[in-house]
């Protein structure tokens, strides 16, 4: 078993995001680019209607998701932990009351998306499925 962010860890995220049926059905006009960054570790996720179909795990400096998440590895850690303590549950708490975690980009293109995104992040606790 890896851990996060490891590469092994996302290729099993993404096997769990395009496997969910909730995701199947909300997700159906998610279409985008968005980064995951860990610390100095970005990984760059392209989704087509609610599947992850790629992943980049070495994104140059011309790599332009249209919005990402940035925090530091203790934050990610929280929010991927089985049990998250209070804040960490859900992106949306971090982004209005965790300071180390930031949206980047178009948040236009983020929030148009909010469900499925949600949906999305939340899988990255194994349980969520």
């Amino acid at each position: 078993m890896s851990a996060f962010p490891d590469e092994d860890w996302f290729k099993a995220y993404q096997a769990r995001v395009n496997a969910d049926r909730e995701l199947s059905v909300i997700g159906h006009w998610f279409t985008t680019r968005f980064s995951i960054t860990v610390g100095d570790t970005r990984r760059v996720l392209t989704v087509e209607q609610g599947r992850i179909s790629q992943i980049n795990f070495a994104p140059r400096f011309d790599s332009r998701p249209a919005f990402g998440f940035r925090a530091p590895m203790d934050t990610w850690a929280k929010f991927v932990s089985l049990t998250p303590p209070p804040l960490y549950n859900d992106f949306f708490a971090m982004l209005m009351r965790v300071p180390e975690f930031v949206l980047e980009g178009d948040g236009l293109v983020a929030m148009q998306n909010g469900r499925a995104l949600q949906r999305m992040m939340n899988l990255m606790r194994k349980e969520a499925a």
